[in-house]
């Protein structure tokens, strides 16, 4: 990787003890490279260049929506100006930074996704004089967006070539701030006025302050500086809650998303079993599986929506088991956990079990049926009117029910499902289902009676996943049990009469699955 940071002057006067004792430890990292600032350099990189080519951007497909969602947020805040950042780059090594994404709620409310807008912030304004941002329907918000961002530079400037984070020369053009406006109907300002938007007529009479916490501490910093209200981070946090319950049932353009999500995640999947051979032969098989999604997930999409889960024979047990490092062997099991993120941000997440050289003995196909079982029971009541805990206690009376025919309750399935039983959460720990969209466990806070206790609606998107998890070490199980873990996961959409598998595409049936692997190892 090129060096990104300049250096003081290595001409300058000043003694080499005086600069060392002087000099920030933030600043010494620019010590590996020389700085360019001869006055010939100067004028020499700062011209020659062409004109640009014209820009062709258009207006993005969720801009409609995204109107509409603003609106509605901005209807429970009358009065106040939200603040929604994207955020900034998080450092992962020294002066060397994570991919950047945009924070959900931003890219919820902006349609702004993949890799864009660093330290850009969306700014809702009170209105009351009725110049809100026009809706499709032809109606007007009671607040007007503004964007406010860091626009491309002009090449006569040192931030061309100099800056690495955000330099042409180092990272490419960024958009004008006529061409974001275009992509996401959303007017337009620069970085540099934010801080006076923000100001302007806050105060105990007049307009509340009101951001998104945990996002970006510069502008949260700007926010604390300018309001003195003591209630106020108690509206940060209703505008958190907010924006996690304004994701809870997913309009049309999100569905797209979802759907385009869960596509591209099916064809990884099918990528993973032609691997699985090499995984087999592979010390970390586990990796095999890993890279193969990621780099599938990298060409037809923006990223995973969370880190693999590729675990073997009694990793599959782990339930988080991001590690891959493990040997993928025949005869065993492999968990696979992955789901692709697309351009939008919006994640599928699906789990498939698959038996590595195609065939299910019959102890994992008795663990594997119950698992589907208990799957297909809460697909049975994931229904509008439905209570969304009611999809988890459909899939946990089927592996009570199971396990204790198989005799590992000291108690009865019935008595264990009681409150005070529940023994059959040994080999199950986890819920069914959480809600899924740009994050993968999205909404996570909305209020428990908008999530856990809530009426199952139209438009929402959520996971249904059961398994069974039997620890190699565990002497309450069979030895034939033993390092056999199990999920199956689907992403289901509640249609208005029942609901949608999105993931159908992926054979969930044992004599199924062993078909299409056949088909695809050949």
């Amino acid at each position: 990787m090129s060096d990104q940071q300049p250096t003081p002057d290595p001409t300058s006067d000043a003694p080499a003890e005086q600069e060392h004792t002087d000099q920030s430890l933030a600043a010494r990292g620019a010590n590996r490279a020389q700085r360019l600032d001869s006055p010939a350099f100067l004028d020499w990189i700062t011209s020659g260049w062409g004109e640009r080519v014209p820009s062709t951007v258009e207006a993005g497909p969720a801009a409609p929506y995204t109107a509409v969602r603003r609106a509605r947020l901005a209807a429970q805040f009358p009065g106040e100006r939200l603040v929604v950042p994207a955020g900034a780059y998080k450092v992962r090594s020294n002066d060397t930074d994570y991919r950047f994404r945009p924070h959900s709620a931003f890219a919820h409310l902006t349609g702004l996704g993949s890799e864009q807008e660093p330290d850009a912030v969306l700014v809702l304004h009170p209105a009351p004089g009725g110049d809100g941002d026009e809706l499709p329907d032809g109606t007007r918000s009671t607040h007007r967006s503004v964007l406010y961002l860091r626009p491309l530079a002009g090449r006569d400037t040192e931030e061309f070539f100099a800056d690495a984070r955000y330099g042409e020369f180092w990272v490419g053009a960024r958009p004008t701030l006529d061409d974001v406006t275009t992509v996401t109907g959303v007017r337009t300002a620069h970085i540099d006025d934010l801080r006076d938007a923000l100001a302007k007529d806050v105060g105990p009479d007049g307009v509340r302050l009101v951001v998104v916490p945990g996002v970006d501490e510069a502008v949260e910093s700007v926010v604390e500086e300018i309001r003195a209200v003591e209630d106020a981070g108690e509206r940060d946090v209703l505008l958190a809650e907010a924006l996690s319950e304004l994701r809870l049932v997913k309009d049309a353009h999100e569905v797209g998303e979802m759907r385009a999500a869960v596509a591209a995640t099916v064809d990884g999947f099918e990528a993973i079993v032609r691997r699985l051979p090499d995984a087999v032969t592979h010390r970390r098989g586990e990796r095999v599986i890993e890279g193969t999604f990621l780099g599938h997930a990298r060409t037809e999409g923006n990223y995973v929506g969370y880190e693999t889960i590729a675990a073997a024979g009694e990793h599959a047990t782990t339930l988080h088991w991001t590690d891959n490092d493990g040997q993928v062997r025949a005869g065993e099991l492999v968990l696979i956990d992955a789901g692709v993120e697309v351009d939008s941000l919006y994640t599928a997440d699906v789990t498939r079990t698959l038996p590595v050289d195609g065939t299910f003995t019959e102890v994992q196909r008795r663990v594997y049926q119950a698992v589907l079982d208990a799957a297909d029971a809460a697909f049975a009541v994931a229904r509008p009117g439905a209570r969304f805990r009611e999809v988890h206690a459909a899939a946990m009376a089927v592996i009570a029910d199971r396990v204790a025919s198989w005799g590992l309750l000291p108690v009865t399935a019935e008595e264990s499902l009681s409150a005070d039983g529940q023994q059959h959460r040994r080999w199950m720990v986890h819920g069914t289902s959480h809600h899924l969209g740009l994050d993968v466990h999205d909404c996570a806070q909305a209020r428990r009676e908008m999530y856990l206790d809530a009426v199952i609606e139209p438009g929402m998107v959520f996971t249904i996943e059961p398994g069974l998890y039997f620890k190699g070490d565990d002497l309450r199980v069979p030895p034939e049990y033993r390092g056999i873990g199990v999920r199956i996961e689907d992403d289901v959409l509640i249609t208005a009469d029942g609901n949608e598998n999105l993931s159908a595409a992926l054979p969930r049936r044992p004599e199924d699955v062993e078909a299409w692997m056949a088909g695809l190892l050949g």
